[in-house]
């Protein structure tokens, strides 16, 4: 599945994460910024990449913006 519009999930307040998707032709891109990015930056993206193959996202563009949010909420919003 690729992504075909943008849109927008979550919130950037505190446990929270606000996820943000829009197309792409180039394959599938992950970006992440995260207030706990030194301690649980790969558990963040193995996240997010867990919850974009288990729904067969293949292209687009993912922005996450994290703000210590549980991995259920990161599943939740992506």
């Amino acid at each position: 599945m690729k992504i075909e519009k943008e849109a927008v999930a979550g919130t950037l307040e505190s446990s929270d994460a606000q996820v943000t998707v829009t197309p792409s032709e180039k394959g599938l891109y992950v970006h992440i910024e995260s207030t706990v990015m030194n301690q649980y930056g790969h558990q963040i993206k193995a996240a997010v990449v867990e919850t974009l193959k288990n729904m067969g996202v293949t292209s687009g563009k993912v922005d996450v913006i994290d703000k210590g949010a549980l991995d259920c909420t990161i599943k939740q919003h992506a």
